[in-house]
């Protein structure tokens, strides 16, 4: 009895100790430093007259103040264009440029695209990689178009993805709303102490 106690109590032993180590093992990584990048979407001159006028007031003012955040906490701003190569507004004409109001600077990192998303037979994911981002927050126009699109591109390939709200800009106002409504938003006041706190 005395053999078959003691073979027990080595083997309980030796149970708990595999468990502590299989444990210390399976330990949950830390999660991975946010590293964001602000993605500012089609605001072109071509496009602006088609959208709301409530949207352009608020939305282009705050896409600035949101540029000026990034910058201050030394993360990127990626600047993204559309065009139809049939259609246009043709890159280097006036109707393809961001109005002249818009904080963008020329050494910002620049997307063409043909595409709804941003991602889209574009060099975009390249861009991010580069510079180590996963966290994306995206502002501009159409809400129910591009941005959508390119929010849905994000998340396909992993990006955490948030819309900035009160960035977003549409045809429709109403429309808009819903779309900050269904996807995961940001304010400005959150996005601000997130940035200050990612430094």
């Amino acid at each position: 009895m005395k053999k078959f106690v003691g073979a027990l109590s080595v083997a309980m032993v030796l149970m708990i100790f595999s468990i502590i180590l299989m444990a210390a093992g399976q330990e949950a990584k830390a999660p991975a430093k946010m590293k964001p990048a602000l993605l500012v979407i089609d605001i072109q001159n071509a496009y602006l007259p088609s959208m709301a006028e409530q949207d352009k007031k608020s939305g282009l003012e705050m896409i600035n103040y949101v540029i000026a955040l990034f910058r201050d906490n030394g993360f990127p701003v990626i600047r993204v264009y559309h065009t139809d190569p049939g259609e246009g507004p043709k890159p280097g004409t006036a109707a393809f440029e961001f109005p002249k109001s818009a904080a963008i600077k020329k050494e910002d990192p620049q997307v063409i695209k043909n595409y709804a998303s941003a991602f889209k037979k574009t060099d975009l994911n390249k861009i991010l990689q580069d510079r180590s981002c996963n966290t994306l927050f995206l502002c501009g126009l159409s809400a129910t178009g591009c941005v959508l699109a390119t929010y849905h591109g994000a998340q396909d390939l992993d990006y955490n993805t948030f819309l900035v709200k009160d960035c977003l800009i549409s045809p429709d106002t109403s429309l808009t709303k819903a779309v900050q409504e269904i996807c995961r938003t940001i304010s400005y006041g959150a996005l601000k102490l997130l940035l200050e706190t990612a430094r």
